[in-house]
């Protein structure tokens, strides 16, 4: 059955990461029910598991999401069965929280400590909103130089959007892509120089994968072999390097505040906001579905706390 759910998720072009996701998820709800098949279980069991995620594990609400679509998947995509809707089940609460946001002095003091090709990540994100993974994901053709753009492929909801390449940057990303060109023509001379392609296009475009504009903008340094294939390929650089140097540099500059890479983001389009710029216009830049979503950045914008005069300075 578990072969059933790898070969829905390909089917359905889910990335690894959420493939693997999915899998534990169904393991350990098969482990925790006796080790029953899932279609001598219905609503009751899901509702059980998921309302003891809650309970006695204290998960966080969108681990508890997680394993819902991951239990959800398996009765639809997989065992073709619809369950109830599951009104008792106790759902994880989610909290509301003001995202982390840096000061522009704050921003400069962290990426002075950072270096290279860690340091060229970082001022990506911050000044194009991207998430880690889209960063880290890049690839060369969709990297405009022209006209100062970046294409970001299969974001969030798998939606492409443009955001833009700082002028800044353009310099030292033009060099990063050198660099590549230069690791890639080794490769090919080394009978590999493979990439990973997205959905069916390497079997449409067998040759496509070793393209120089397929590559990505940050590759691994070594050669690995796809989980799924079993190719040898160059894959991208892994973020948790990113992630440390950030959290490293976070701390060596003296910054209080519980800074992450995502943490980038939201300064982002906070400044953004801060600068003028129309809320609809970050929310395309940020690739968020609904404009809710991107309003909690307006706390900025002489509103709430940070907008109201306290009559102690009155």
């Amino acid at each position: 059955m578990l072969d059933q759910v790898r070969a829905r998720c390909r089917l359905k072009h889910y990335s690894i990461r959420t493939e693997r996701v999915y899998l534990y998820w169904i393991r350990r709800f098969i482990v925790e029910n006796g080790k029953r098949h899932p279609r001598d279980m219905g609503a009751v069991e899901v509702e059980a598991f998921l309302s003891r995620l809650a309970t006695r594990d204290d998960v966080a609400a969108s681990t508890q999401n997680q394993a819902l679509s991951a239990l959800l998947f398996l009765y639809r995509q997989v065992l073709d069965i619809e369950l109830p809707w599951m009104d008792s089940v106790v759902r994880a609460k989610r909290p509301q929280r003001v995202p982390v946001v840096l000061s522009r002095e704050e921003v400069d003091r962290m990426l002075a400590l950072l270096d290279g090709q860690l340091w060229l990540m970082a001022a990506l994100l911050y000044g194009t909103g991207m998430r880690v993974m889209e960063c880290v994901r890049l690839r060369v053709k969709d990297v405009d130089f022209g006209r100062l753009e970046i294409c970001v492929r299969n974001g969030k909801g798998n939606k492409d959007r443009r955001v833009p390449l700082p002028r800044r940057l353009h310099d030292r990303l033009h060099d990063q892509v050198e660099r590549v060109r230069v690791l890639h023509d080794q490769d090919l001379l080394a009978g590999r120089g493979q990439v990973f392609l997205p959905h069916a296009l390497g079997r449409k475009y067998p040759s496509a994968g070793r393209e120089f504009g397929w590559q990505y903008v940050f590759p691994a340094t070594r050669i690995s072999r796809d989980p799924r294939s079993g190719e040898p390929r160059r894959h991208h650089v892994d973020e948790s390097s990113l992630q440390r140097a950030v959290k490293k540099a976070r701390a060596a500059a003296g910054i209080d505040k519980p800074a992450t890479c995502h943490t980038l983001r939201h300064s982002f389009a906070t400044h953004l906001l801060e600068a003028g710029h129309d809320i609809r216009t970050v929310q395309e830049l940020l690739g968020h579905k609904d404009l809710a979503t991107t309003q909690v950045y307006t706390h900025v914008l002489g509103r709430g706390a940070g907008g109201v005069l306290s009559p102690l300075d009155r």
